[in-house]
């Protein structure tokens, strides 16, 4: 492990297209808006904010060696991320996600994550190679682990020793992959994020209450889970029971991002040695200042 990293953050790392309006939007909607791009994906956001927070991230990824990888390599170091470990592909394009976001909340979005996907394990290697730890003397730290990355290789990570002794927190990356993170609703040492829709996809069930999901994917032998609604109620349960806490109310000028910065904030608050109902208050408050618009964290 390298002596300056507090956090591993393992999955997507790409260009963020995002397209953003004031109008309501629909189907077909062609309004005036801005159009931004930054680094991005899930990993990358979780590593961003927790940058932010004050922890030490480095991130294990697959990214291009074309142009638009070798500018995303410069703006991750640039933000303070530790980047010697990332898999650079020489035939593999950098990936990218593109969002049109309005006045009311996500409209579409397409996230291109081939790279990640093709490359597989080898972004693992550091983790194996002994510059992060081996089978026999695995990665001890804080890891970040998002749904981008195959079925296959989830359910590898899993089961593998490399991953176990880790303080494991895993999100899915869209509801779309939420089904992807079934392998570790038994693991031991895994912690989940999920949202009310992700949550109702693990258990194949709907729930109206994030308490009540939690507290179900609990009972499916979950370790520690967390259950976000948006800017409604969220809860975070464990062998223990559930507690449960109700964000901010802000005006939402921004989503793509929220739930990773809620995840981020709620990893860092922990490492401060916050309690669980404390934690949970310091993410939502988080969340929600992301969500209007205000970086001051």
């Amino acid at each position: 492990m390298t002596g300056n990293t507090e956090i591993l953050c393992i999955g997507s790392v790409l260009w963020d297209v995002i397209g953003r309006s004031a109008s309501v939007m629909r189907q077909g909607s062609d309004v005036p808006g801005r159009i931004t791009r930054l680094p991005g994906g899930v990993a990358m956001n979780i590593a961003m904010a927790t940058s932010r927070f004050g922890l030490r991230p480095a991130l294990l990824t697959a990214i291009g060696r074309d142009a638009e990888g070798d500018e995303l390599i410069r703006a991750c170091a640039d933000l303070g991320m530790d980047v010697s470990h990332v898999y650079r592909s020489e035939d593999l394009p950098t990936d990218r996600y593109m969002a049109v976001e309005g006045a009311n909340g996500l409209i579409a979005a397409i996230a291109d994550a081939h790279s990640l996907e093709a490359a597989g394990d080898k972004i693992l290697r550091p983790l194996v190679n002994g510059t992060l730890g081996t089978d026999v003397s695995p990665y001890q730290g804080l890891i970040a682990l998002d749904g981008n990355l195959t079925r296959q290789l989830l359910e590898k990570i899993s089961v593998s020793p490399e991953f176990g002794m880790a303080d494991l927190r895993v999100a899915p990356a869209s509801p779309g992959k939420a089904e992807r993170l079934m392998p570790f609703l038994n693991h031991h040492r895994a912690m989940l994020y999920v949202n009310l829709e992700e949550a109702g996809l693990l258990c194949q069930n709907t729930f109206s209450d994030a308490a009540i999901a939690a507290e179900t994917l609990i009972k499916r032998g979950a370790r520690r889970v967390v259950v976000t609604d948006g800017g409604r109620s969220a809860a975070e349960a464990d062998e223990t029971g559930v507690i449960t806490g109700t964000p901010p109310e802000v005006l939402v000028t921004r989503v793509t991002g929220a739930g990773d910065t809620f995840m981020a904030a709620h990893i860092a608050a922990e490492t401060r040695g916050a309690d669980r109902q404390e934690a949970l208050s310091q993410a939502l408050t988080a969340a929600a200042r992301y969500v209007s618009g205000d970086n001051a964290l």
